[in-house]
């Protein structure tokens, strides 16, 4: 039996560690949770294949959540990276631009995403959509931005007269913190979990195995990653 729209929600659901703290928080909530990942070109797309390891290995850490968890939907978004030409769409270095806000800036990209996500929980009868986009954590993304999300909900009820709920369970919290609130959904299996299987640097390394997981070490992404699980280890 399918639940109810007001118990059933849909995840962005990348790969990375934020994303999959926030499919942990929601399979913690939700009678039903679909998860929905994109592929826009992205030069870590590796992290689409991370996505398959973490759905079955969260299954297996709670029966409740593997009664839970729903369909998967990837969609092909290449139109997205053809437009952006930034650092995560191109083999360029990542640095800042002219404007203030480093490359890897991906203009739209929360914006569609969460767009997209609304057509598809539309069709599949889901009210509430939830995105790992936080401001305390972040590069300066305008579009990571709560005051972003806030007017995104009014446009997609308004504009597809339903009620959709947007969730950001990160939106307040560190890095350190989300690694804090993993221990607190999963205990120690899920932070494992996590960082064995998860993926976060921007250059889609994963030949290196650290602490907090795999990549370069040297991406934005990755040191912030690595900068929140030793706090993380450390007590805080």
């Amino acid at each position: 039996m399918t639940a109810p729209a007001a118990d059933s929600a849909l995840v962005l659901f990348s790969g990375g560690q934020d994303s999959a703290t926030c499919l942990a928080w929601a399979l913690d909530r939700f009678a039903q949770v679909e998860t929905l990942g994109f592929d826009y070109g992205q030069r870590h797309a590796v992290e689409l294949a991370c996505r398959a390891a973490l759905r079955k290995g969260m299954a297996g850490l709670n029966p409740a959540w593997a009664t839970r968890l729903g369909e998967d939907h990837t969609l092909d978004l290449p139109t997205l990276g053809s437009l952006s030409q930034t650092a995560l769409t191109r083999d360029v270095e990542i640095a800042m631009g002219a404007e203030g806000l480093p490359n890897t800036f991906v203009p739209g990209r929360n914006l569609l995403f969460l767009t997209f996500a609304a057509a598809l929980a539309y069709r599949r009868g889901i009210r509430h959509l939830v995105t790992g986009v936080c401001e305390t954590d972040y590069s300066g993304y305008p579009d990571c931005r709560d005051d972003t999300i806030k007017a995104l909900q009014v446009a997609l009820n308004l504009g597809m007269e339903r009620r959709f709920v947007l969730h950001t369970p990160l939106m307040w919290i560190d890095k350190a913190a989300t690694w804090q609130l993993a221990q607190d959904l999963g205990g120690n299996a899920l932070v494992s979990l996590i960082r064995e299987e998860s993926h976060s640097c921007y250059l889609g390394l994963r030949d290196t195995r650290h602490d907090w997981g795999y990549g370069c070490g040297r991406c934005p992404a990755c040191e912030l990653r690595a900068k929140g699980y030793a706090r993380y280890a450390a007590g805080c």
